[in-house]
């Protein structure tokens, strides 16, 4: 979790690394740098389920020894790449970025018994919240101190040398039970895992993501509208706080609940934020959403976990990874729609929405989805495990890779 932390801290970064050296290196606008952050977006998508399979296949030093080379090539590079070359590059980048995320919750999945999962699931969706909190804030600073070009390379060696520790410690991607009592071979997709039970729960973090990247462009636009842009960081540290509070008091309970009741709960509460009109009454308003953040994260990853079968977890937390990273990648131009037409007040009733949307809609799909014993797949922490499924029950950021913005 520690060497994890570090990594994942530099990955969220690199949207914000790229964008400075755009900007000020490079010496073009944001429309540019938006580009970039596209293009890494793009490739983070495709890449997360391919690795997964990858992992799954191969093994995880195989992973990471593709991985950090090519981090360890495109890094020391991007500074001196015209910026059309750059767009490729960093597509290619995304597409084989490090896959600590997914590492890190197949590693849960396999380290813990079923008890223990859910607080450990927690604590990775806290792990999530505090990178997001220090590593786009880190290389804010440290840009005004020493030259865009330095702060790329510093990530890319920080992403490099958490990717090169990762396959040193070696951490196990299966139970004891999974490698000796699963399944052999790799199950049909369809008839085995991506049944209704398993697309409600992506479609359910596609959903979380898409709220919480509207709310952060909703929370900018309030304060924007009210000139008090200055308060922005203290709106964004209670937010951390408060979904780092309900991570760890979600991981406390003594029970699972459903992801649909979460992402539900989290969408009622994000649509009255929108009629905060200063930064005072924004930073209550925005208690409910950031306590209830890290909690929709962690029951969605658990509900992940629960679902996919031993042989196939690396492709499925892929395909969780790449539907977190298209709800960020979607939300910000959707919601800032939004706000164009309807005020900040109509990007948080939006963006809160969504998530009622794609809780509503993972509720219906997960209770047409059937196990192949038969028995109703629900995207919640309630339902008993499936043999072959490593005994787990399952949180981009947040999500699993840079926000897009």
């Amino acid at each position: 979790m520690g060497v994890s932390f570090l990594a994942r801290t530099a990955i969220t970064s690199v949207v914000m690394a790229l964008t400075m050296h755009v900007v000020l290196d490079l010496d073009l606008n944001y429309a540019a740098a938006g580009g970039v952050a596209a293009a890494l977006t793009a490739g983070l998508a495709l890449g997360g389920p391919l690795l997964g399979r990858m992992l799954d296949g191969r093994g995880l030093r195989t992973v990471l020894a593709a991985t950090v080379g090519a981090q360890a090539v495109f890094w020391p590079g991007a500074t001196v790449l015209p910026y059309e070359i750059l767009l490729g590059a960093a597509f290619a980048a995304g597409l084989l970025m490090v896959p600590v995320q997914p590492v890190t919750r197949q590693a849960i999945a396999a380290m813990t018994t079923v008890a223990q999962r859910r607080a450990a699931f927690a604590l990775e969706s806290v792990q999530g919240e505090l990178s997001y909190m220090v590593g786009p804030a880190a290389v804010i600073a440290c840009t005004a101190v020493v030259s865009p070009a330095i702060v790329v390379w510093a990530v890319g060696a920080a992403i490099v040398a958490g990717g090169t520790v990762l396959a040193v410690l070696d951490p196990p991607l299966r139970s004891a039970e999974d490698a000796h009592g699963g399944p052999a071979g790799r199950p049909p997709r369809r008839r085995e895992w991506l049944n209704g039970g398993m697309i409600a729960v992506l479609l359910m973090g596609f959903g979380t993501t898409i709220l919480l990247s509207g709310v952060d462009l909703a929370v900018v636009a309030t304060l924007e509208e009210a000139g008090q842009v200055s308060w922005a960081a203290v709106l964004v540290a209670v937010l951390g706080v408060t979904s780092v509070v309900g991570g760890l008091i979600y991981g406390a309970l003594p029970r699972s609940l459903p992801a649909w009741l979460l992402l539900g709960s989290l969408g009622l509460v994000t649509v009255p934020a929108g009629l905060a009109r200063d930064w005072p009454w924004l930073c209550v308003s925005v208690v409910g959403v950031g306590f209830l953040a890290a909690p929709s994260l962690s029951a969605v990853t658990e509900a992940v976990s629960r679902l996919a079968p031993a042989v196939a977890r690396g492709e499925v937390t892929g395909l969780q990874s790449s539907a977190q990273n298209a709800g960020f990648a979607l939300g910000s131009p959707v919601i800032g729609a939004a706000i164009d037409v309807w005020a900040p007040a109509g990007g948080f009733a939006v963006a809160g929405l969504a998530g009622c949307a794609a809780a509503l809609t993972g509720w219906l799909l997960s209770r047409r989805g059937a196990s192949p014993a038969g028995r109703p797949v629900a995207a919640s922490g309630t339902s008993k495990p499936r043999e072959g499924a490593g005994g787990s029950r399952e949180g981009v950021g947040r999500a699993n890779g840079p926000q897009a913005p």
